[in-house]
């Protein structure tokens, strides 16, 4: 993500990641990401907050009594192969899916796919009527 830039008081459009230009990364380092588009002045504010982003590895159920037997040096076995992507979400909700890169001595995630909503239908009428 890049920073916003600084913010006027005017209703001028801010712009932020959409097509193909460079970035910096949180770490600092510059990378390709989308081009930029606009959004009205009045947005500034809410593309400033800071939401939790997380990259799940594998997830798993397991018995508590399982849970309670692990300790340093005891292996988890997940049923996720390695070579499947990993998922990005952004405050709970699953945004895109990517690839593990190194960056430095670091890791990243390269996006690969961005997962789209689901579309979600409610029903319009009177209470006891079916729409066909």
């Amino acid at each position: 993500m890049s920073e916003s830039p600084t913010a006027t008081a005017t209703d001028a459009p801010t712009t932020v990641p959409g097509g193909t230009a460079e970035a910096t990364t949180l770490s600092g380092q510059v990378s390709k990401c989308p081009k930029k588009r606009a959004f009205p002045g009045y947005t500034k504010s809410l593309l400033r907050i800071r939401v939790p982003v997380v990259v799940t590895l594998a997830e798993k159920k397991q018995q508590l009594d399982r849970i309670l037997e692990l300790g340093p040096g005891m292996i988890v076995h997940f049923n996720k192969s390695c070579d499947e992507m990993l998922e990005l979400a952004v405050n709970n909700h699953r945004i895109a899916e990517g690839e593990v890169v190194k960056v430095g001595d670091k890791f990243g995630l390269r996006i690969t796919n961005i997962v789209l909503p689901g579309e979600h239908f409610t029903a319009v009428g009177k209470a006891g009527n079916q729409i066909t």
